[in-house]
């Protein structure tokens, strides 16, 4: 009878450790745009941003789809360097991007934004900021 009552103490005790460490975990934003936007109100995010272009109910909130922010960005050629400001041959040929953004954003019920999850996004300049960060995280 103890060894039953034992065990059934420490099952109880592993599962209330476990819950417990699914719900802090989980709710902490991934990236900055989370970081930026989780437990805002979606009606602000498209206030700033312009609307979605699909929504689809996911249990009690809502998926929304949302694109913009397209811009055109021409991209230098780089050179070899050789001092004295001579340059040498050429390295990468300029280019053209055509940039956007799309974004997931989890609603819930009561409209408050409960995750952002990035679909189409292109890497920042010289390593900087991804396209999306950027344009969803300024002022």
């Amino acid at each position: 009878m103890n060894l039953l009552k034992s065990t059934t103490t420490g099952l109880i005790a592993a599962l209330c450790l476990a819950a417990a460490g699914c719900t802090t975990v989980g709710g902490a934003p991934t990236n900055e745009i989370e970081a930026r936007w989780n437990g805002q109100q979606a009606g602000a995010f498209f206030a700033k941003f312009g609307p979605p272009v699909s929504d689809a109910a996911s249990g009690t909130a809502t998926l929304y789809t949302w694109r913009g922010g397209f811009k055109t960005r021409v991209v230098p050629a780089t050179y070899e360097d050789l001092g004295d400001g001579k340059r040498g041959k050429m390295l990468t040929r300029a280019r053209t991007e055509y940039l956007r953004c799309e974004v997931q954003l989890t609603v819930s019920s009561d409209y408050i934004i409960r995750s952002v999850r990035t679909v189409v996004d292109r890497p920042g300049t010289n390593g900087g900021k991804s396209y999306c960060a950027e344009f969803l995280t300024a002022s």
